[in-house]
């Protein structure tokens, strides 16, 4: 064998070789580019938010089974595409309940958002407005329905509602929703009681947070937190007035084991949009909401955080497609953490995606910048899968394009 031939490095195409990051660029910028999936979103959140905030989102109730079979659900997807299909333009866009959304899925209410990071839901309505998605506020926001939309005018904002045992509670926050231009109720009937979070429990996460050793010592390697949290207004439940109580009083002062068809009936009456009802996990009771006359529900098990080892939603999903999908949209949450997931989703006939932690992850990560790179992520994975399957528009997907692989099998 002939020897290799050396010689003197070429300085002109060593200079193209190298390449260094501008040591002036933004560090969040940095730290957010390189942010590939929601996964890595979830990485840097770690590092850079306390323990209970943290483990607030990441965690579910009890043995976290319910989360962990989400989760396995979508990766057990088996894709099947078509070739040779032209997939020069895309449209990743639809109706959702009458109105059109660039993206089949947007952000979902979640609770003690400003916990997480500082800019709380009007990062969110923000970023969710500027993608032309649209944005859900939590009963249990910190940011209050006026608010939020001052930080999106434009947006298309959601409220979702718990129904209260004291229930004019629950029909100020319906005007107050309505007056400030939300077009949807989002009423959530699967938290009868306050599901059992070891996590929180175990961290003794509190509202707002108690400056304690054990705090102090977590927040020593992540100073930002501390410092925004210490240099904004103070934290409350801002859709909620005057509450002096601990969380714990307040979910079961919200939480009501009494709610039924007449509260519902009694709710409707109020709300002059679009009516969804969120938590349904049976087929049996998607016909109820069915021939109540919704405009939707949403297959949810509360992110696993509420009766652990519920029904996968996404399992569920194409069976009540076929019972009530022609009556009614059927919207789907938990365990989504990718486009895929929102494609495969789509496939089986879901109009509409709710993504909580994935957005959460985002904003622990970067705030409105850390929203903006889930959403850029989710948006870029939609694109590309559709691409991949051959199809062009989201109606053409359908059940041909996915495989539901699982273990999870009656006896």
């Amino acid at each position: 064998m002939a020897p290799m031939r050396r010689q003197l490095p070429d300085i002109a195409a060593l200079r193209d070789l190298m390449r260094f990051e501008n040591p002036l660029r933004n560090p969040a910028q940095q730290r957010l580019a390189k942010a590939q999936t929601i996964w890595d979103l979830r990485a840097i959140a770690k590092r850079r938010t306390p323990k209970g905030p943290f483990d607030y989102t990441a965690g579910a109730a009890e043995g976290e089974v319910g989360l962990q079979r989400a989760y396995n659900a979508f990766r057990d997807v088996e894709f099947h595409p078509s070739v040779l299909r032209d997939v020069t333009a895309v449209d990743t866009g639809w109706d959702v309940l009458g109105q059109r959304s660039a993206l089949p899925f947007g952000i979902a209410p979640t609770g003690f958002t400003r916990l997480m990071h500082a800019a709380g839901e009007r990062a969110g309505a923000a970023a969710a407005a500027a993608y032309g998605v649209p944005f859900a506020l939590s009963t249990l926001g910190t940011t209050s329905p006026e608010h939020v939309r001052e930080a999106s005018p434009d947006g298309r904002l959601w409220f979702q509602l718990y129904m209260m045992k004291a229930r004019h509670r629950s029909y100020e926050l319906v005007e107050r929703a309505a007056a400030a231009g939300f077009d949807t109720l989002l009423v959530t009937v699967d938290t009868p009681v306050a599901g059992a979070r070891h996590r929180d429990k175990r961290n003794g996460m509190s509202f707002p947070p108690q400056l304690t050793p054990g705090t102090v010592l977590d927040a020593l390697p992540r100073p930002e937190w501390w410092i925004n949290f210490l240099t904004t207004p103070p934290l409350e439940f801002a859709a909620i007035r005057n509450w002096d109580g601990t969380v714990g009083e307040l979910l079961d002062t919200m939480f009501d084991p009494s709610i039924d068809m007449d509260d519902l009936r009694e709710i409707r009456s109020l709300w002059k949009g679009k009516f969804v009802v969120k938590g349904v996990q049976s087929v049996e009771d998607a016909k109820r909401m069915a021939d109540f006359g919704v405009d939707a529900i949403q297959l949810s098990n509360h992110g696993g955080r509420q009766l652990d080892r519920a029904p996968v939603p996404f399992l569920l999903l194409p069976e009540v497609v076929r019972e009530v999908g022609r009556d009614l949209e059927v919207h789907v949450d938990t365990g989504v953490m990718s486009g895929a997931d929102v494609v495969a989703s789509v496939a089986l006939g879901a109009r509409y995606v709710q993504v909580g932690r994935a957005y959460l992850y985002g904003l622990m990560a970067g705030g409105r910048a850390g929203v903006n790179r889930m959403l850029s992520i989710l948006s870029d994975e939609t694109s590309r899968v559709m691409r991949l399957l051959g199809v062009t528009s989201l109606e053409e997907l359908g059940p041909q394009h996915v495989t539901q692989l699982t273990s999870l099998r009656p006896r």
